[in-house]
């Protein structure tokens, strides 16, 4: 056999191993190191840290508060996406909206509450999650960028929350959002400017309306999944959840 054939052949024959090796990415070491490289070489498992201090996971010290925090923002983002087919960002439009979503639509009036509660629930869960941070001592070193990204997360919550009161088009929302950019105008400076910036104008109106839509459902969020990807990214980066420091 020549030996372009014989090469040939052999390319042949190496090819499956080549292939696993490709998407794997797997060499030889010890035990633990094939471990760590199973999960660095997973297209799923690499978004898991390969060790995980035992008192990072007790339920006692982190109370998964930030998890739910971010199961509450993904329940949030679904149900948003469900009620942008009932609405409509108009004034002449947006309560009608709300009662067809009530007393119209089926399974309506629990599509609209699971998004009302799950708003309140993550501005609550979000505040204890900082709480909890702060109470354990997890925001310093090497953790001081995270807190203040963690910072950031908490007001782009309460914004999300701010924004959304006023879709409904109600009473309630009307006079809270005239109350809120009202506060915003007493700044020194720069109030009558961020005040005009928020409504599109002089008065709670259409264009009030559709501002704070767009935010509500486009800007804020982005920034939001944006923040969450840098927070879970240093905590990678950072060694991990926090501990105890005596462990």
């Amino acid at each position: 056999m020549s030996e372009s054939a014989y090469s040939i052949t052999e390319a042949i024959r190496q090819l499956p191993r080549n292939i696993k090796a490709s998407i794997s990415r797997r060499g030889e070491g010890t035990v633990e190191q094939e471990q760590a490289a199973a999960v660095f070489g997973n297209m799923f498992l690499h978004l898991h840290p390969v060790r995980v201090h035992v008192n990072s996971l007790r339920a006692g010290y982190t109370f998964g508060l930030g998890l739910i925090s971010f199961y509450l923002f993904l329940i949030l983002v679904a149900s948003g996406l469900l009620l942008m087919f009932y609405y409509t960002p108009s004034t002449e439009l947006a309560y009608r909206n709300m009662k067809d979503l009530e007393y119209v639509v089926t399974f309506g009036v629990i599509l609209r509450n699971v998004h009302r509660w799950s708003a309140h629930a993550m501005v609550a869960f979000v505040f204890l999650h900082m709480c909890r941070v702060f109470y354990t001592g997890s925001y310093k070193a090497p953790r001081e960028f995270n807190w203040v990204i963690g910072v950031f997360l908490l007001l782009v919550t309460l914004f999300l929350s701010f924004t959304g009161y006023l879709l409904p088009w109600d009473q309630l929302a009307f006079w809270a959002v005239t109350v809120g950019s009202n506060i915003a105008g007493y700044m020194p400076v720069l109030g009558d400017y961020i005040r005009f910036l928020m409504l599109g104008g002089n008065e709670v109106g259409q264009m009030a309306l559709l501002r704070f839509y767009v935010l509500h459902v486009v800007a804020l969020p982005l920034l939001a999944a944006t923040l969450l990807g840098v927070h879970f990214w240093r905590i990678r980066k950072d060694g991990g959840l926090s501990r105890p420091r005596n462990d």
